[in-house]
C-alpha cells in the first residue's frame, strides 16, 4: 500500500503534559539558538485534552521553569490550595489526621486545576511557537530502520470490523523524524512495545499501577470551600487493598472527587468502580454531595511503580517521557510536574544531539534532575502500603516521610506484577456492593454516558485477545472472569447463550483506561489505538 510520508526533525506522540512541554521547550531552544526545527505532535483524542483525566492538584515547579510568566498569559491555574485535610475513614466515621505527619501531602503553593484545560492552554503556547499539532491522529505503529526508531505510522481510517476498506478509506501516514518522543501516558501501547524490544526494564521491578476514577460535582454553596483539598484512606477498601481518595474544591461551587484502587489487589470479586461509588456514601463524603449534581465521570489507569520500576527512558532514535515511563511521585499522588520536566529534559538532550547519532545520555540527565530527587524520597511509599496494608502502611509512611524525609537507609521491593497478585475466586470472599441510589452512587452505563465516549462501531476491535478461548475456559472457572468487574466502563460481559457462557466485548464503551491490559490475570488482553478521535471526550477533567 502506498502511504504518504511526512518528514520532521522531531515527532512527539501524545498531547499530555510531557509531550506538550517537550514541544514547547524544543521550540524555545530553536528560537533562542536561531536554529529552526520542524516539529509535530500527534494526539489520538478528538482534541488536546479530550483524553486527559487527573485529580488534579498541580505543582507548578516545571511550569515555572518552562513558562515563567504563565500567570500573565491566561494560564487556567486560578484556584490556589488554601487548606489540606487528611482523614482515615472507618465505616461510620472519619478520623482527621494532622496534615504535618505526611509532608508530601502539603499542597501549599499548588493549585486545584483541570489538567485537561491546562493541556489545552499549553497547546496554544506550542502553536504560537510554530509547533504543528494534529489531534485525531493516533500513532498506531513504530517505524524502525536498522533497529533504530525513525518515526511512527498513524492509524488507517475507514476500515470495517471485518478488516475491509470502507468508502472514504484513508491510509495512515508514515511520519518520519530524526528523533521520536513517546509521551502516550500510562501504559502506552507503543511505549510497552519499546520497553520490551529494547529491554529497557531489565533489572527493574515490574511496573505497578492503580485505576483512578474522577467525577466533577456542582455542590451546594454552603458546603463549598474553594481551595480545600481532602485526601482519605481506609473504608471501604479491604485491609490488604489500600485504596485512597481525593475531594478537591475548585471554583464555581465545583468539586473534583475520585478514588484510586491499586491494581495489585487479590480478590477477583473486587469491583474498583463499585468501591468508588460506595466510598461516596460515607458520611464524611456524602455531606458534600447531597443536593448536588454530578456533571462528569471518567477513569484512567495511573502508573505508580516509582524509582524501583522506572525503566531506561532512551533507545536508538527516541525517548520515553512522563507516565509512558513512570515518573509519577506516588507519595504526592502527582505526576504532571515530573512529566513536564521529563519532556523538557528530553527536548534539551535531543536539541543538543539533533544532528548526531550518538548516545543521548537522557537517562543521565533525568537522574541528575529533581525528578530523581522526588522519586527517591517516594520510593518506599507504595511498597509499604502493599506490604503492611492501609493503616499500618500509612503509619510507616508517616515515619518515613516526616522523620526521615524519605531517606530511610533501605529500599523496599515489590517484585510481583499486578496481574499475578490475583488469587483464585474459590479462595476469596464474594463482595456484595450496595445498589446505586441514583443520587450519590450510580451504575456504570449512566456514568460512561457522562464521559462522552464514542467509537465508530464498524471498525476493528481495539481490545484484542491473544487467545479467544481463555476468558471462558480459563478465567471464568479460576477467577469468575474479573474483567466483568475491573473494567470501569462495562466493556466486558459474560452472557449466557444456547451453547453456554460467552465472552462479550463492548468496545464502544471503552474509556481508554488500559486496566484490562494491566490486570487481566492471563495477560490475554492487549489494548491498541482505535480510529482517531475515538474514546472519551472529557470537557474539563
Amino acid at each position: 500500500m502506498e502511504r504518504e510520508i511526512m518528514e520532521y526533525d522531531v515527532v512527539i506522540v501524545g498531547g499530555g503534559p510531557s509531550g506538550l512541554s517537550a514541544a514547547i521547550k524544543l521550540a524555545q531552544l530553536a528560537k533562542e539558538n536561531d536554529k529552526p526545527l520542524e516539529i509535530c505532535l500527534l494526539e489520538k483524542g478528538s482534541e488536546i485534552g479530550a483524553h486527559i483525566l487527573s485529580g488534579n492538584v498541580f505543582q507548578p515547579t516545571a511550569l515555572n521553569e518552562l513558562i515563567p510568566d504563565w500567570k500573565d498569559k491566561g494560564c487556567p491555574l486560578t484556584v490556589p490550595v488554601k487548606k489540606d485535610k487528611l482523614m482515615f475513614l472507618f465505616e461510620k466515621f472519619g478520623l482527621s489526621i494532622p496534615s504535618f505527619v505526611m509532608p508530601p501531602m502539603n499542597n501549599h503553593g499548588n493549585y486545584v486545576a483541570s489538567l485537561a484545560n491546562l493541556c489545552r492552554w499549553l497547546a496554544t503556547q506550542a502553536e504560537e511557537l510554530g509547533i504543528e499539532i494534529f489531534p485525531g491522529f493516533p500513532a498506531n505503529e513504530i517505524l524502525y530502520e536498522d533497529d533504530k526508531v525513525v518515526g511512527v505510522r498513524t492509524g488507517d481510517m475507514g476500515v470495517s470490523l471485518e478488516g475491509e476498506q470502507k468508502p472514504g478509506f484513508e491510509a495512515g501516514i508514515d511520519i518520519k523524524a530524526k528523533y521520536t518522543i513517546f509521551g502516550e501516558g500510562c501504559r502506552g501501547h507503543l511505549g510497552k512495545e519499546l520497553i520490551a524490544k529494547y529491554e529497557l526494564d531489565k533489572g527493574k521491578d515490574p511496573q505497578h499501577y492503580g485505576i483512578g476514577f474522577k467525577e466533577i460535582w456542582k455542590i451546594k454553596d454552603d458546603m463549598h470551600e474553594e481551595g480545600l483539598v481532602i485526601h482519605t484512606n481506609g473504608w471501604p477498601s479491604a485491609k490488604n487493598t489500600p485504596a485512597g481518595s481525593y475531594l478537591y474544591h475548585a471554583d464555581n461551587n465545583e468539586v473534583y472527587l475520585g478514588y484510586v484502587v491499586p491494581l495489585d489487589y487479590e480478590n477477583p470479586y473486587l469491583s474498583p468502580f463499585d468501591e468508588f461509588q460506595t466510598w461516596k456514601t460515607h458520611p464524611s463524603i456524602r455531606k458534600y454531595l447531597e443536593g448536588g449534581e454530578r456533571l462528569t465521570y471518567g477513569a484512567r489507569a495511573l502508573i505508580k511503580g516509582g524509582l524501583q520500576s522506572l525503566p531506561s527512558m532512551e533507545f536508538p532514535g527516541g525517548v520515553l517521557v512522563g507516565d509512558n515511563a513512570g515518573t509519577l511521585v506516588f507519595s504526592k499522588i502527582k505526576g504532571s510536574h515530573t512529566a513536564m520536566k521529563s519532556g523538557m529534559l528530553a527536548a534539551e538532550t535531543i536539541f543538543k544531539n539533533i544532528d548526531t547519532d550518538g548516545n543521548l545520555k537522557f537517562d543521565e540527565l533525568v537522574q541528575s534532575s529533581w525528578i530523581q530527587t522526588e522519586l527517591y524520597k517516594s520510593r518506599n511509599f507504595g511498597p509499604m502500603f502493599h506490604k503492611f496494608g492501609a493503616l499500618i502502611g500509612a503509619a510507616f509512611n508517616a515515619v518515613d516521610q516526616l522523620i526521615f524525609r524519605g531517606k530511610l537507609p533501605f529500599t523496599l521491593r515489590h517484585t510481583t506484577p499486578d496481574y499475578a497478585c490475583m488469587k483464585p475466586a474459590a479462595d476469596m470472599p464474594k463482595i456484595e456492593y450496595p445498589k446505586p441510589d441514583g443520587k450519590i452512587s450510580f451504575d456504570k452505563l449512566s456514568s460512561v454516558f457522562l464521559s462522552n465516549t464514542y467509537h465508530e462501531e464498524d471498525q476493528p476491535c481495539h481490545l484484542t485477545l491473544k487467545d479467544s478461548s481463555i476468558p471462558i475456559l480459563q478465567n471464568l472457572p479460576m477467577y469468575d472472569e474479573p474483567a466483568q468487574r475491573y473494567c470501569p466502563a462495562g466493556v466486558y460481559e459474560v452472557v449466557e447463550s444456547a451453547s453456554g457462557p460467552k465472552f462479550v466485548i463492548n468496545a464502544q464503551n471503552c474509556v481508554h483506561c488500559k486496566t484490562c491490559d494491566i490486570k487481566d490475570p492471563s495477560q490475554n488482553i492487549t489494548w491498541v489505538t482505535p480510529e482517531g478521535t475515538g474514546g472519551p471526550n472529557y470537557p474539563n477533567m
